[in-house]
């Protein structure tokens, strides 16, 4: 029997246990769009492809499940680059579908086809930031395509990959057999552990260790291994410093937790890596904004500091630092062993009270020195008080999504995360417009979550379209536009360094610029607030989340620098030798 090969990709993502698909129509893909209007999968449509792919990255991470965005060609598929590159760089699983120029016009430069190097190589334009891109060339292929995408974007490092299918194809039939002879291949593949010589020589290293350290990437939420961390660290006694990635792997309110490392790091926890006899890595690649550049001075010092490092993806394991013992493993399965041959070597566990008091001394010293920004009444709002407004509204459990500047930076240094897997932020990319549309898939894949999304003007800007997206679906996601009326963050760094913000505020006539974002909000139908004083924006947090709808709360900020004590690269480059950093700007 046979049957249209659009009509069977649906049935295959429904017994995969796909529920979402998010995209936007084209020539090439609405025969799955007809497909899909009898089946239990829900299509989230938007009005602009990286909607589509930053609502798929923030689905995948809050669900803990591959996402599948649907894709036209050309513009499409380039429109949508952006986040399937920065669900890429965070190692977020995605299948996307795209659809391609008909297989029986190879060569004649149809309708918005990619061609100038070569004909039919559209999926070409992916291959830098997929673990694999393949074009279906025959109808009877694309089962096994299928199949093996999937596997590949959940295995290993997981990923996005891409399928890029000519239109004809999706109308061609195709017998159902090739299809359900797949329903006998595993869906789930086994990971790979460590064995017990391997754990007993990392434990026994760090109980003979003086000053060790677990330093934590999002490798442990990838891996869904934040519990079995936790158990390691409540056994063996060792503090747990982060990447921005890694933030919440440990709660933030875990008296052994030091906090975010690098450029954004405090100097308290900087130096505590610094000063570690060992650091025992796990899932981070030291990217380099956490590392301050990789120089020794400030964060890392590798010698004499002796790195462990167990990672997934065996690249990562020396890449930036030598190490001393390396093995190529699942998180999850890796700290299992861990925690057994701990319990083994140390039963009654080891204790340093001393460290937890140092910590807790180090957190009150560090509130302390940000209360006179959190009680200022002065508006535009402080951001510490804004940050620290939020967290007191939120319930624990909340998720929150970031997009870049104040909101990422100041979030990862001074915003505690008490979930692992609740804050979502764009890591390696680091792409504005991130935040907003990722709010929405969060709120899709855990709909009894409270989902705040924590922005700038400069990201909310990029792609405010995806307010018809919540309108559409009534998607309760609450947005606070931390709006300082520029791209605050690089015009505080180009005002340190050159004396000038040209191209980084925003201005009518020599006068701040903003768009009225409330205003903007209502005319798409979502609820739309604009703050008019610091007293105001507490209760107006409050009451849009009980709401349970979505709302835009639109708050002036004054843009103040996130305060630092580490260090990059590229302040050397600008300023050689001065050590300067951002300074505020005033818009």
């Amino acid at each position: 029997m046979s049957n249209l090969i659009s009509h069977q990709l649906v049935k295959y993502l429904e017994d995969r246990g796909i529920e979402h698909i998010f995209g936007l129509c084209g020539h090439t893909n609405i025969a799955v769009l007809t497909a899909l209007e009898s089946s239990s999968i829900k299509f989230v449509n938007v009005r602009h492809e990286q909607i589509a792919a930053h609502m798929a990255d923030g689905y995948a991470r809050a669900k803990k499940q591959t996402s599948v965005v649907l894709s036209h060609l050309g513009p499409g598929l380039t429109n949508a680059a952006t986040g399937v590159a920065n669900a890429a760089l965070d190692s977020i699983p995605m299948v996307v579908i795209a659809g391609d120029i008909p297989t029986h016009y190879y060569g004649k430069h149809p309708h918005q086809e990619v061609n100038l190097h070569a004909d039919a190589s559209q999926y070409e334009i992916y291959r830098p930031f997929v673990k694999r891109a393949w074009r279906v060339d025959r109808p009877d292929l694309f089962p096994e395509i299928l199949e093996k995408a999937f596997q590949l974007a959940e295995s290993g490092n997981p990923g996005p990959v891409l399928v890029s299918v000519p239109m004809d194809i999706f109308s061609k039939e195709v017998d159902v057999s090739l299809f359900e002879r797949l329903q006998h291949n595993t869906k789930t593949l086994q990971k790979p552990s460590i064995d017990d010589v391997t754990a007993k020589n990392i434990i026994q290293t760090l109980i003979n260790a003086k000053n060790p350290v677990f330093y934590v990437g999002g490798g442990i939420m990838l891996a869904d291994a934040a519990q079995e961390l936790k158990e390691l660290v409540d056994h063996l006694n060792i503090p747990v410093a982060h990447s921005l990635m890694g933030k919440g792997a440990v709660s933030d309110d875990h008296p052994l937790t030091l906090g975010m490392t690098g450029f954004w790091g405090t100097k308290f926890i900087n130096d505590k890596c610094k000063e570690a006899d060992y650091i025992f890595a796990l899932g981070t690649r030291f990217a380099e904004a956490d590392s301050s550049s990789w120089e020794s001075e400030y964060t890392f010092n590798f010698p004499p500091t002796k790195l462990i490092q167990i990672d997934i993806d065996p690249s990562e394991i020396g890449r930036n630092y030598p190490v001393e013992i390396g093995a190529v493993a699942d998180l999850k399965q890796a700290l299992t062993v861990l925690n057994r041959v701990a319990k083994e070597l140390v039963p009654e566990g080891l204790q340093n009270e001393e460290l937890r008091q140092e910590i807790a001394a180090y957190r009150e010293e560090f509130k302390n020195s940000n209360q006179k920004f959190i009680t200022d009444n002065s508006f535009p709002m402080q951001p510490q008080r804004i940050l620290e407004e939020v967290r007191e509204v939120l319930p624990k459990d909340a998720y929150i999504t970031t997009d870049v500047g104040w909101n990422k930076n100041g979030v990862g240094q001074q915003f505690p995360i008490y979930e692992a897997g609740s804050i979502l932020t764009p890591g390696g990319f680091a792409t504005m417009g991130f935040g907003a549309p990722a709010a929405l898939g969060a709120k899709i894949a855990q709909p009894d979550k409270v989902v705040v999304s924590l922005v700038g003007d400069g990201g909310f800007g990029q792609n405010p379209a995806l307010l018809a997206t919540a309108a559409e679906e009534n998607i309760p996601v609450v947005w606070i536009i931390m709006n300082n009326y520029a791209f605050g963050t690089i015009a505080g760094l180009q005002k340190a360094h050159y004396g000038t913000t040209l191209g980084t505020l925003f201005e009518k006539d020599g006068k701040p610029y903003s768009p009225d974002y409330a205003a903007i909000a209502k005319a798409y139908g979502v609820e739309g607030i604009k703050i008019e004083s610091a007293e105001e924006f507490k209760l107006a947090l409050q009451r849009a989340i009980e709401s349970n709808k979505p709302v835009v709360i639109d708050v002036a900020m004054l843009n103040n620098p996130v305060p630092t004590a580490g260090h990059w690269n590229i302040m050397d480059i600008y300023s050689p030798g001065k050590k300067v950093h951002h300074v505020a700007v005033e818009a």
